[in-house]
């Protein structure tokens, strides 16, 4: 009973991890309007899956075996992980805010981690310093390449003539991008909801990044619109140029952190490139939007709920 119970967790996170975490990747493409609600989905769902199967491996390691002793990471403690991780990102999800995923898993990993006595305290303090200047360190370069390149590129654009054909280029180079963030979403995020099984010893490393990867695109499909819409549409307006900026900027630093094995906060990344290419107008309209602060206030508590939930349920049960 545990065993399936296990598996269906899994694969209820996977899905949502797909609706909030790889289906903000494409927010830019469709905020800038390359693609459709349809085709941003469909295309993230694709990079997504590749993601996870090809780049997946050194994040799960770390979430697997990398901040609580592997002598407590059975099957009871993993389906406890997920179970906590899966309740917050879900009531994240229906109200269409853009969480981090790997945030709610490291908080749930966390929570069990204290309820043993066993944390792996260097490793955790290296993931949350990460987690602070990675959305930093997306937010500058956002806004610099808005500063720096945006009204060249777009004097170059104009000396070409032909609107439409600047339009179509730059659609083709954005949805580019945004597959390119989604590979980049994939890597990292897959781990989150096939990590702990892998510790626990229920599916092997190789297995389980397709089973999720296959769920995040899943997800992406299905229930990724809401989430694309906030994204795409509620925090500021993009033109083409600055929605390839944010796509960049943050598919860089994520897949930089994969490949050191750190869970990042995907969609924060993304969100606060956003943000720093809207300063490029100026910072007060931004900073002043409800749905920013919305945001900000879920990545705050998020965490913090998912861990105390897990904590819960190690003494519970």
């Amino acid at each position: 009973m545990e065993l399936v119970a296990s598996y269906v967790i899994s694969s209820l996170f996977a899905v949502n991890i797909g609706a909030s975490g790889t289906a903000a990747s494409m927010g830019p493409a469709y905020g800038g309007g390359a693609v459709s609600k349809r085709q941003a989905m469909l295309l993230v769902a694709v990079f997504a899956l590749l993601g996870a199967v090809l780049g997946g491996g050194e994040v799960v390691k770390t979430l697997s075996s990398g901040l609580i002793s592997p002598t407590v990471m059975g099957l009871k403690t993993a389906l406890i992980i997920l179970a906590a991780a899966t309740g917050t990102l879900m009531a994240a999800n229906l109200t269409g805010i853009p969480l981090s995923t790997s945030e709610v898993t490291v908080g749930a990993v966390v929570g069990v981690g204290l309820a043993y006595k066993t944390l792996y305290l260097p490793k955790l303090v290296v993931i949350m310093a990460t987690w602070v200047v990675l959305p930093l360190a997306a937010f500058g370069l956002a806004m610099l390449a808005g500063k720096l390149f945006y009204m060249p590129i777009n004097r170059w654009l104009a000396s070409l003539g032909s609107v439409d054909r600047v339009k179509r280029v730059l659609g083709i180079l954005l949805a580019g991008a945004g597959c390119y963030e989604a590979f980049a979403a994939g890597m990292n995020n897959v781990a989150n909801a096939i990590g702990p099984l892998v510790g626990a010893g229920v599916v092997d490393a190789r297995a389980g990044l397709l089973l999720g990867g296959i769920g995040l695109g899943v997800g992406a499909v299905t229930l990724g619109g809401r989430v694309l819409e906030t994204n795409g549409k509620k925090i500021t307006e993009l033109c083409l140029i600055k929605s390839i900026m944010v796509s960049l900027a943050s598919g860089t630093l994520v897949v930089l952190a994969s490949l050191w094995g750190i869970p990042v906060p995907m969609t924060q990344t993304t969100t606060m490139a956003i943000v720093g290419v809207g300063c490029t107008r100026g910072s007060a309209p931004v900073w002043r939007n409800k749905t920013v602060h919305k945001i900000m206030r879920t990545w705050v508590v998020s965490p913090v709920v998912s861990m105390v939930l897990a904590y819960a349920l190690v003494n519970l049960l």
